[in-house]
């Protein structure tokens, strides 16, 4: 019998997803609750389980795809039934293999290179052990992770594995089979010089998809809808690295390494509760600026698949400790690609930092809807000027924010700024205040 399985509803206000890896392929069996899809919303990833054990009959919405809410995703056969023969175009449209043991695949399937380590998959149901970053990778190197035998623990599959099967490399462990002569050179009727041409362009095309293709769509909109400005304040920060290497000793006993960036959302929070408005979100539908009372702070982290933003929820209640240890638990989840919706949601202005690599200076794009961004930059020891007229070391750097201009004028951007720069150069204000 056919079952047509519909992308559901996975989330308040997620009106479609995009297809990032299916876990099976047309012909496959798979079990009840068993992986059969990753979709992406709003930036975070969502696998989806079989609703139905059966065979995969067709699959309708291919890698890259976007899926409406209640769109057709894939149709099962579920055994009680003639297989569908579903008509009209279909986005994975060869035909339906039938059932039988699998076997590795040759020729022009999408297996590893010759040489490779493969097992023929023996239960097609069952999830592989890899990463979904791992997974992604495959996908776009056309290798199909079933058919590689996993050197990891437990037979995870690893990036070293990945690469000897896409390369054509023994894997260690492998049994090598005897190489071919390489054939004889064919004679040439008469010897003939090959004018230099350089070295031959062979570019490669890695298609734009899941997050990343998020990250493009999201800086298209917020380029193309905000009117981005940017000012640059030069901090003095020599005080706050003598307080953060004070409060380290203490922290680091909480099994936490202290970093520079809860001193920065706490004085972002300083500013924004100065400047309220900048603590806010643009309703461009109904043409509103909307004023937030909770300082949610999105911190802009490296992963494996492009730049995200897990955002610490209600800044305002948190002590250094408990923002060090959030902000760290955050990057961790993204780096490893588990944080939830919720983690990666209802930001109210955001903070991007490089850290030793910041540089000079950058003018980072809003996060829209929200309509401030704090840029941080190294620190770096120079010589100043002191008010008594002598010369001496400072420890300085740049923060520089980008604005709505369509709602935030220079003055209140410059106020701002000036509000977070002097609770960095006396970092004792942060704390003389909850007291």
């Amino acid at each position: 019998m056919a079952y047509d399985f519909r992308l559901p509803d996975i989330g308040e206000g997620v009106a479609e997803g995009e297809v990032v890896e299916w876990f099976v392929k047309e012909g496959d069996s798979i079990k009840e609750d068993g992986p059969l899809v990753s979709v992406l919303t709003d930036k975070a990833n969502v696998e989806i389980p079989s609703p139905k054990a059966g065979r995969i009959a067709r699959i309708h919405a291919k890698v890259g795809e976007k899926v409406k809410v209640g769109g057709l995703l894939v149709t099962i056969d579920t055994g009680s039934g003639p297989a569908p023969s579903a008509p009209g175009p279909s986005s994975a449209s060869r035909p339906v293999p039938p059932v039988a043991s699998p076997t590795p695949p040759t020729g022009g399937d999408r297996g590893p290179a010759a040489g490779a380590t493969t097992t023929p998959p023996t239960d097609t149901s069952a999830r592989v052990l890899a990463s979904p970053y791992l997974r992604r990778l495959a996908a776009e190197k056309g290798t199909d992770l079933r058919t590689i035998r996993g050197t990891g623990p437990g037979g995870r599959i690893t990036e070293a594995d990945l690469g000897a099967a896409t390369s054509g490399s023994q894997s260690p462990g492998a049994t090598s089979s005897p190489a071919l002569p390489p054939p004889p050179p064919t004679p040439s009727a008469s010897p003939s010089v090959r004018p230099s041409m350089g070295s031959l362009d062979t570019p490669q095309r890695v298609p734009i998809r899941g997050i990343r293709r998020a990250i493009a769509d999201h800086m298209s909109l917020s380029t193309h809808t905000a009117a981005h400005f940017t000012y640059v304040e030069e901090v003095d920060v020599s005080e706050l690295i003598l307080l953060r290497d004070r409060m380290a000793k203490h922290v680091e006993k909480q099994g936490v390494k202290l970093s520079y960036l809860p001193f920065f959302v706490k004085a972002v929070v300083a500013g924004l509760r100065a400047h309220p408005r900048l603590n806010a979100t643009m309703d461009d539908a109904t043409s509103e600026l909307v004023l937030h009372t909770t300082f949610n702070i999105g911190i802009a982290t490296a992963a494996p698949d492009g730049l995200i933003v897990p955002v610490v929820h209600d800044a305002q209640t948190k002590s250094v400790l408990q923002l060090s240890r959030e902000i760290a638990e955050l990057a961790e989840k993204g780096r490893a690609g588990k944080l939830t919706r919720p983690e990666m949601t209802g930001g109210t202005f955001t903070i991007t930092s490089l850290g030793a690599l910041g540089g000079v200076l950058a003018t980072p794009i809003l996060n829209y809807p929200e309509v401030g961004i704090l840029g941080v930059h190294k620190i770096q020891r120079r010589p100043v000027y002191r008010p008594d007229g002598t010369i001496g070391p400072a420890d300085l750097m740049n923060l520089s924010v980008s604005l709505d201009h369509r709602v935030i004028d220079g003055i209140e951007g410059a106020q701002f700024l000036a509000t977070v720069k002097s609770y960095l150069e006396d970092p004792h204000q942060m704390f003389a205040e909850m007291a």
